[in-house]
């Protein structure tokens, strides 16, 4: 067995760990994972047989023995800790499933600890996506104890890295799946994760899942998340390799880091619905009379059709596309008469640019001024609803973006436009990521510096507090210069507001970059000394000549030339070497500017040639003329400004020309900047000024319309009312036209009746007035008679008199036509000429009645009374109708 053992020990390791005895290749992984511990980097040959056949780690992990399992993992952990990237990369793909069904699951508490930690050093080797994906699939596993052991990983994962290294949307979506399990330690284990999730994403995790969750479920997550809101931001508490390298990199490298690490810290509040949230195309679902009823006369057409928008925009995130006709249709709305409509248009456009953030931006132009110009409603819940909207446009663009329109509105002559301008403003401040810059802090401190002497106090009192919102991001060293017009009761109430103001960006100086940038000195030394570039310039034609005029001097003498050089000194000075002598017969500075004098007007090459000759001597004299001139050459160099003739040590005056040409030609350019701009802002505001002409005249053009439809409407009514009218008329002439018909019929009736009347007397009065009842009574009928009679006259007297005042006085009273024995209907069907005339007959009596008891000559003298009397009422009667013709 010894011997044995002693085999086995010198086998190698990719040998031992496939081995059939489990002794074996539990020695082997805990040897591979001491070996892993005791190489000095990730390129040493212990590892190249693990990273060629990643094989032999799924055996290791999921090991049949679980204590050889147990170090299996062991030994992998050692491998990817000491590893590196490779060996992450080169055996996640085998092992991530082993891990969990083998290492997760099982019931030693070493080895889930070391199952889990393994999964940990792949995400910190690398990256968490393929380890999330892998891990999302043993969710589909059907042992319930797999996947609890895998929500636990998840649980794991989160809480060591959080959600800015691992995507937690693939796991947000897989929540109700899990939470819907038979199994109870599933369910719990998804509690856990929920809970894990909601200390890094709070509020802005449900709207992936949370509608799919059960009541009872959904309560009982919020009573666990209610401990979770009392504990402070998390953490993340393990690092990436990267983070570490970058962490030990430098002292400055640190500082860097920690500021990352603050702004993680506050990245997980800022953390919505829209980060987590899959893109909704919400073009495909708006309603297909959306144009139809938002151009109806009725509002609550109108409304109906923003209310069904309202419903699909209503989401966390919106699918970038063409929504120009939509916010030409909200923009209009703006202008609605009717309150309902704007507040829901608002609610729109505030959906719209939460939902689709930056590309909301290039709607803006179009949509801000509309809102700002309806901030003159008073209603509060309008008013709520546009500084809303106006906050989500904001949100999706910047500070920069809506500074001139808020600063043009600002000037508006509505106070209850200025004064919501001025509080979307103070809002703008407090939550811009980004500082303004100088010339938007002078243009922000100058506008509310106005509003200070504003006659309302709200806008006074606004305007110190955008002041005071303004030093918060600024600081008050840069607000000084603003502050020093103000009188100290103003500047303390614009410091009360800095200390109580709650900001978001914060004025960062600017670093000190120039200095390092300019480090070598030698090249500063060269800058300064550009005037002598041109020297530089002039300088190299000047040296090519040197060269070039040495052996021009040979040329006509071609063997004199070399030896004159060397023997210069000595025997040639009187002759020809007068070039040389100069500077050894030049003590003063006199000789030196005539000499080049004589011999720059002919030959400038020369002269040129002729100081640099010297300073290249290789002689005694010529280091003694290079020792002397030097301060010679620098007090030269300086009087040569002053000579009109050019030299090598400034510009030519076609430099300078050019110089002129250049800085007269930027001085142009700055000119024609500032004209440009000084145009550009009157242009723009010229189109504010178009704009809000546009808008009143369009607000005028509805006010007018509705005007003339209710005109219409007034004429409408009135033509009815006339036509009416005209009916009226014409039923009244037409029974004007009867009354008159009837009028002569009863003429004629009553001509008629009184000619038979009279022709009736004449002839047969003994008949006419005949007694039907004989003599019986005739002793009481004299003394009747003449009662009678007397009463007939009495009625007929009364009656001429009441027609001859005329008018309606002749219709009696009911009592007196109950006395006449009329009955009603009778008297009402009756005209005025048929009443007179049975009154008229009325009042002659039976025949017989009148004469009972007295003579006949007596009767024959009362028939003629009453005859004459009937013929009297007939005439007056006549008269009377030719009267009422007339």
């Amino acid at each position: 067995m010894a011997d044995q053992e002693e085999d086995f020990s010198s086998l190698p390791l990719p040998d031992r760990f496939t081995h059939k005895n489990w002794k074996v290749r539990k020695e082997g992984y805990e040897d591979a994972a001491k070996t892993f511990g005791a190489t000095p980097d990730e390129s040493d040959p212990a590892f190249r047989p693990f990273l060629l056949d990643s094989g032999l780690w799924k055996g290791a992990v999921a090991d049949s023995n679980v204590a050889a399992q147990q170090e299996g993992i062991n030994a992998l952990c050692a491998f990817l800790r000491y590893g590196g990237v490779q060996a992450c990369v080169k055996s996640r793909n085998v092992t991530i499933a082993p891990l969990v069904e083998k290492g997760l699951s099982s019931t030693r508490a070493a080895t889930k600890q070391s199952a889990l930690e393994a999964l940990l050093l792949y995400i910190e080797l690398d990256k968490s996506d393929p380890i999330i994906t892998d891990l999302l699939q043993c969710l589909d596993n059907k042992q319930p104890k797999i996947i609890a052991a895998t929500l636990a990983a998840f649980t794991a994962i989160f809480h060591a890295y959080g959600i800015k290294i691992v995507d937690p949307k693939p796991v947000l979506k897989a929540l109700p799946k899990v939470f819907g399990h038979a199994d109870k330690n599933v369910r719990a284990e998804a509690q856990n994760l929920a809970v894990e999730l909601y200390r890094w994403l709070r509020e802005a995790m449900k709207t992936l899942f949370w509608n799919e969750l059960k009541p009872v479920q959904q309560q009982d997550l919020e009573k666990l998340f209610e401990a979770v809101k009392q504990e402070p931001p998390p953490k993340q508490e393990r690092l990436l390799r990267s983070q570490q390298a970058a962490e030990t990199a430098s002292s400055n490298a640190q500082q860097d880091v920690e500021g990352e690490a603050e702004d993680e810290e506050d990245q997980p509040a800022e953390i919505d619905a829209f980060d987590l949230a899959e893109p909704v195309d919400v073009l495909g679902k708006m309603p297909a009379d959306f144009e139809q009823n938002m151009a109806s006369t009725k509002w609550k057409d109108r409304k109906d059709a923003l209310d069904a928008l309202y419903a699909v925009v209503n989401t966390d995130r919106i699918k970038d596309g063409s929504f120009d006709e939509v916010i030409s249709a909200l923009a209009k709305s703006m202008k609605d008469a009717n309150i309902a409509v704007v507040t829901v248009a608002a609610n729109c456009i505030e959906c719209l640019a939460k939902a689709l953030r930056r590309g909301f931006a290039k709607y803006r132009s179009r949509i801000m001024p509309a809102i700002m110009e309806r901030l003159k409603e008073k209603k509060q819940s309008v008013a709520d609803a546009l500084g809303a909207a106006l906050d989500a446009v904001f949100a999706s663009t910047g500070l920069s973006e809506c500074l001139d329109d808020i600063l043009e509105y600002l000037k508006h002559k509505n106070p209850q436009v200025k004064a919501e301008t001025l509080k979307f403003l103070i809002r703008c401040l407090r939550n811009t990521r980004e500082a303004p810059s100088k010339p938007e802090v002078k243009l922000i401190a100058e506008a509310a510096t106005k509003l200070l002497s504003e006659s309302v106090e709200a806008t006074r009192a606004g305007g110190a507090e955008a002041l005071g919102t303004l030093m918060k991001i600024m600081s008050e060293r840069a607000m000084g210069p603003y502050m020093e017009g103000l009188d100290d009761i103003r500047k303390t109430k614009i410091k009360e507001f800095c200390d109580a103001a709650v900001v978001k960006a914060k004025d960062k100086p600017k670093p000190v970059a120039p200095p390092p940038k300019a480090a070598p000195s030698g090249q500063k030394k060269t800058v300064t000394k550009k005037p002598t570039l041109g020297v530089k310039k002039t300088a190299p034609p000047a040296a090519a000549p040197l060269e070039e005029a040495t052996p021009s001097q040979p040329k006509p003498p071609a063997s004199k030339g070399i030896p004159s050089k060397l023997s210069a000194p000595k025997a040639l000075v009187p002759p020809q070497k007068s070039g040389l002598q100069g500077p050894k017969k030049i003590p003063g500075p006199g000789g030196a500017i005539a000499s080049p004098r004589r011999n720059i007007t002919p030959q400038s090459a020369d002269e040129d040639s002729a100081p640099i000759p010297s300073k290249l001597g290789r002689g005694g004299l010529a280091g003694r003329s290079l020792a002397r001139p030097t301060p010679f050459s620098a007090s030269t160099s300086e009087q040569q400004p002053a000579i009109p003739a050019p030299s090598a040590s400034t510009f030519t005056p076609a430099d300078r020309l050019e110089l002129e040409e250049l800085r007269a030609e930027k001085e142009r350019l700055v000119r024609t900047n500032e004209e440009l701009r000084s145009s550009s802002s009157k242009l723009q505001s010229q189109i504010h000024e178009l704009q809000n002409s546009n808008a009143q005249l369009i607000e005028d053009h509805t006010r007018d319309v509705l005007s003339i439809k209710a005109k219409e409407t007034q004429l409408v009514r009135a033509r009815s009312d006339a036509e009416a009218a005209e009916g009226q008329v014409q039923r009244l002439g037409r029974e004007l036209e009867r009354m008159k018909k009837e009028v002569r019929r009863m003429e004629m009736e009553c001509g008629d009746a009184a000619a038979a009347a009279g022709e009736g007397g004449g002839g047969g009065g003994d008949q006419i007035y005949r007694d039907r009842n004989g003599d019986a009574n005739g002793a009481e009928r004299p003394a009747s008679s003449a009662s009678q009679q007397q009463q007939r006259v009495n009625s007929s007297a009364s009656l001429s008199e009441n027609r001859a005042r005329g008018g309606r006085g002749y219709v009696e009273s009911p009592s007196e036509e109950k006395e006449n024995g009329l009955a009603g209907g009778e008297k009402k069907n009756r005209s005025p000429v048929r009443q007179q005339a049975a009154a008229a007959a009325a009042a002659v009596p039976p025949a017989r009645r009148d004469f009972s008891g007295g003579s006949e000559g007596e009767s024959w003298k009362r028939a003629a009374e009453v005859t004459s009397q009937l013929k009297a009422r007939i005439e007056l009667m006549k008269a009377k109708q030719g009267l009422t013709k007339r």
